[in-house]
């Protein structure tokens, strides 16, 4: 007994002072606040990064389809020729936009420079209506298909664009997510027509 109550006092003095305690509790509290909100930080960064390329990606399934109009404009033309030749104003117009189209970049240039060749193109439809034979001609006839079908797949890849990137801005803009994107992820712009009446692509048609 003698010998336990010597080292009692030292057992005592082995234990924490309780304000050590709580500054330990405190420190393992910030800390793991802290890890959580870099965890945080770094996944919503990545989910901007999915967003955006996203919107790229279906930007460039857009173009693509934009291309393969722009490439076919030019047979159209030569096909219209054969049987009007007298309407250069109608197919130099067309050619004009077909190249602004060409060396239009941001969507909304591109948006301006499509809606203007789409206005051309139906100068040629008002042409073809003056014309029986060039609408009887079987050339005339399958780029007129070409052309429907094609107005019709960038129709369908304008809406998945604008879809993407409704969802790309919510989430860079939404709080507290604003706060991460900063100046490093900035909004994209709708692909949008100049009117209201020209904002989905129509279906050119010659028949």
């Amino acid at each position: 007994m003698a010998l336990f109550a010597r080292n009692s006092p030292g057992l005592k003095q082995n234990r924490r002072p309780p304000e050590v305690e709580a500054v330990d509790t405190a420190f393992y509290v910030v800390a793991g606040s802290l890890v959580l909100l870099a965890v945080w930080v770094v996944a919503t960064a990545n989910s901007f990064v999915r967003a955006r390329n996203k919107v790229d990606e279906s930007w460039s399934g857009m173009d693509v389809q934009l291309k393969r109009r722009h490439d076919l404009v030019p047979n159209l033309v030569e096909a219209v020729k054969g049987y009007a030749q007298h309407e250069r104003e109608t197919l130099t117009a067309v050619t004009e936009a077909r190249g602004e189209a060409i060396a239009a970049t941001e969507p909304e240039g591109v948006a301006r420079a499509e809606a203007k060749l789409t206005t051309a193109l139906g100068g040629i439809r008002a042409v073809a209506e003056q014309y029986p034979q060039l609408r009887a001609s079987e050339n005339f006839q399958q780029l007129e298909a070409q052309l429907t079908q094609l107005e019709n797949e960038i129709q369908a890849a304008r809406r998945i664009y604008n879809a993407n990137v409704q969802a790309y801005n919510t989430r860079i803009q939404i709080f507290p997510n604003s706060l991460i994107a900063g100046r490093s992820f900035q909004p994209r712009r709708y692909f949008e027509l100049d009117s209201p009446a020209d904002r989905a692509v129509p279906a050119v048609s010659f028949s």
